[in-house]
């Protein structure tokens, strides 16, 4: 039997709205994915980590058909102020230093701020907060919103990323791992994921066929994944899109992505709903970004080009694409 996508788990399942707990993956973990246990090799990854120089966004300069759009008093105050809860590498986290927000989504506010004339600010705020002070602390939320018909409801939605799952082997699938058919295999998850959820179901469907369960190995953290994968101990791992593109880039060669990514959604900028001119200067900014190709270069200092779209859009159909 073939197992590939259980129809009863899908991006508008709870799970798989952003993260769960079990999906923080914070910059002093990151470091581990040089996977060694030695000081001086988590130190050289984190030398390494993509987040500690950033992507420069120095050269993006004001663009006047955008800034025109932008509403008087936010021209005013200077700042694009972005809430994000920056404990998901690679797209909002935390240099070294624990304090500095870093990631693909801190830098692409910064230069959609700059597209708009302003400056971009990030702040640290958990994730089950952040959406009801969009509008008040906040000008815009960027922290790997998942775009959901409720959350068009509540907020005004931009689209900017696209991400979903993937599996990630040993450089060369030494185990030769088929994503088309896992039952039998031992696949390393980050515990309370929707991952895990959709990994646990695929096994239920191969012992209902009378295949062999998959062997499913949970971890707090994701370097916790990492290391056994590299080593071969387990054939795969499965984890959101960007994150293996993260583990890919931080592993040094030793784990390489495997296989198309599925169960894709769209990630949008939260915008509050009285601010339709702010959402259309957003939408406008990051598709300039997109045209010039400052987004593709940016997605790609992160290992993160997997996710890049082609078309930013306000309140997406994502029911069709779904």
């Amino acid at each position: 039997m073939t197992v590939t996508h259980p129809q009863n788990l899908s991006p508008s399942t709870p799970g798989f709205l952003r993260r769960r707990a079990g999906m923080l993956l914070a910059v002093a973990g990151a470091g581990a994915l040089a996977l060694s246990g030695c000081s001086q090799a988590e130190e050289t990854a984190a030398a390494n980590d993509p987040g500690e120089a950033g992507f420069d966004v120095s050269a993006v300069t004001k663009v006047d058909e955008v800034a025109s759009l932008v509403p008087t008093d936010i021209a005013a105050s200077g700042v694009l102020a972005n809430g994000a809860s920056t404990d998901y590498a690679p797209a909002e986290y935390r240099k070294a230093d624990g304090q500095t927000p870093t990631g693909y989504d801190v830098d692409l506010v910064n230069a959609l701020a700059a597209t708009m004339g302003l400056k971009g600010t990030t702040t640290h705020v958990e994730f089950d907060s952040l959406l009801p002070q969009i509008g008040t602390k906040f000008t815009i939320g960027v922290s790997s919103f998942t775009i959901t018909p409720e959350r068009e409801a509540q907020m005004t939605m931009v689209s900017y990323f696209k991400a979903g799952f993937q599996y990630a082997t040993a450089k060369g699938n030494p185990a030769g791992f088929d994503p088309k058919d896992i039952c039998g295999t031992t696949i390393g998850v980050q515990t309370g994921t929707a991952q895990q959820e959709w990994l646990e179901n695929a096994s239920k469907e191969c012992t209902d066929a009378g295949k062999k369960a998959v062997s499913i190995k949970p971890h707090k953290a994701q370097t916790e994944v990492s290391t056994p994968v590299a080593s071969g101990q387990y054939d795969a791992m499965l984890a959101d899109s960007p994150v293996v593109g993260y583990v890919v880039e931080m592993s040094g060669g030793k784990i390489e992505a495997l296989g198309d990514i599925f169960e894709s959604a769209l990630h949008g900028i939260a915008v509050p709903k009285d601010k339709p001119e702010l959402a259309e200067a957003v939408r406008a900014g990051i598709q300039h970004l997109i045209d010039d190709g400052t987004y593709a270069k940016l997605l790609e200092h992160y290992g993160a080009s997997s996710g890049a779209i082609e078309t930013a859009e306000i309140n997406p159909n994502v029911e069709a694409a779904q």
